[in-house]
């Protein structure tokens, strides 16, 4: 770290003002959101000590970030899975919360589920457009990949997490050969 302190304070809290926000929200849609917190300072504190590795464009600087906490999280998920294991043994035993919970817990088992059953690629592609709102090209940079290799990547991702998904769970109606015609335009 050679970069003079003076010069990289003001650097440093223009990213912290310009990209919090949109850090958080990546990191709350992927983390418990009381681990979110940790999880963006961690990524702050990272960006602090290698300010030198930061890149110098906002927007860049940005993405940068946003692999830094991503790489923060994949860390985290082994943790995280054991938990959810244990939390999955407690629901079987004998005795445990009533019905309603027991309805709500199933639905997000499915979901979980359903999701961890996609490749980490086929995730990554469903949250970086459908919660963290980047574009097809913002995305694709992130990756690394091509435009329509991502554009490919998100077309198969959706008919994946469709396929892995229970009927009562699925966004799409499930095909019943029950189907009547069309009684008009589908939202």
């Amino acid at each position: 770290m050679r970069r003079r302190t003076t010069d990289a304070e003001p650097a440093f809290r223009e990213l912290f003002e310009a990209a919090y926000d949109d850090l958080l929200c990546f990191v709350e849609r992927r983390t418990p959101l009381a681990g979110a917190d940790d999880v963006v300072a961690e990524a702050f504190l990272t960006a602090w000590r290698r300010f030198d590795d930061v890149p110098d464009s906002l927007d860049e600087a940005r993405a940068w970030l946003f692999t830094v906490a991503h790489n923060i999280l994949r860390n985290r998920q082994r943790s995280d899975r054991r938990q959810h294991s244990l939390a999955l043994r407690i629901l079987r035993e004998p005795g445990g919360s009533g019905a309603l919970e027991a309805d709500s817990v199933a639905t997000r088992v499915d979901l979980t589920r359903a999701w961890q059953r996609l490749a980490p690629a086929d995730q990554e592609a469903l949250t970086l457009t459908v919660f963290e709102g980047l574009s097809g090209s913002q995305a694709a940079r992130l990756l690394g990949i091509s435009r329509p290799a991502f554009s490919l990547r998100l077309l198969r991702a959706r008919r994946r997490l469709r396929h892995h998904l229970p009927p009562r769970l699925d966004p799409e109606p499930t095909p019943a050969p029950a189907r009547t015609a069309p009684q008009g335009a589908r939202a």
